[in-house]
């Protein structure tokens, strides 16, 4: 190399050596200071992973509701109910009474059920009055635009002689359906209630 190449090494090695002992942060600072970022990534990815699948694991939003029961095909409690819809038009109340508290016990929320199991209650006497009110505000509840129920509700209001009640109801009803209505303001006029099943639900398809 020479002599002048000699003494350029030397030179080299001692700018070298002084930068190295002056300058605190060292190669092995400098890793120490990328290591924790480098593992902070890591662990933010990992928990953001986890956290996706545990978002993809929860039910989609609307697929159900506490509030409103969803009855399927084949669902029982519609088998169960028809076959109370049959013994009351049959006039076979008590045994109407237990399908449709059968029906309601599989679905609680089913307010057709409610409803005529309301009428089968008030057609077997005054003592079950109550029982049979408190089977209307819940179909009423349950399902608000179901006419059948403010219709013999307010039959009900009308013979417990609640005419104020009644009269509500039947405002309720001018809305919802104009010809029982009309029938209701005929009950709540004269007293008296047609042999007929004006404000019954009928069978439903299941």
């Amino acid at each position: 190399m020479g002599k002048n190449g000699d003494l350029r090494l030397r030179r080299f090695k001692l700018t070298y050596h002084r930068s190295a002992t002056e300058n605190p942060f060292t190669k092995s600072d400098l890793m120490k200071s990328i290591l924790p970022d480098s593992a902070a990534l890591a662990a933010s990815r990992c928990i953001g992973f986890v956290a996706f699948m545990a978002l993809a694991a929860l039910p989609a939003v609307g697929a159900g509701s506490a509030k409103q029961a969803v009855r399927k095909d084949g669902d029982p409690s519609i088998t169960i109910y028809n076959q109370g819809v049959e013994l009351m038009l049959a006039k076979r109340f008590p045994e109407a009474q237990a399908k449709f508290e059968q029906a309601i016990k599989e679905n609680p929320r089913f307010a057709e059920a409610h409803n005529n199991l309301g009428y089968t209650l008030r057609k077997q006497g005054a003592a079950n009055y109550q029982k049979s009110l408190e089977q209307y505000n819940t179909a009423i509840e349950l399902k608000p635009k179901l006419a059948e129920a403010y219709m013999y509700r307010g039959v009900l209001y009308t013979e417990m002689g609640r005419k104020v009640d009644a009269q509500a109801d039947l405002a309720a009803l001018q809305k919802l359906n104009p010809q029982l209505a009309k029938e209701l303001a005929e009950v709540i006029k004269t007293g008296k209630e047609e042999d007929q099943f004006y404000g019954l639900s009928s069978k439903l398809r299941g």
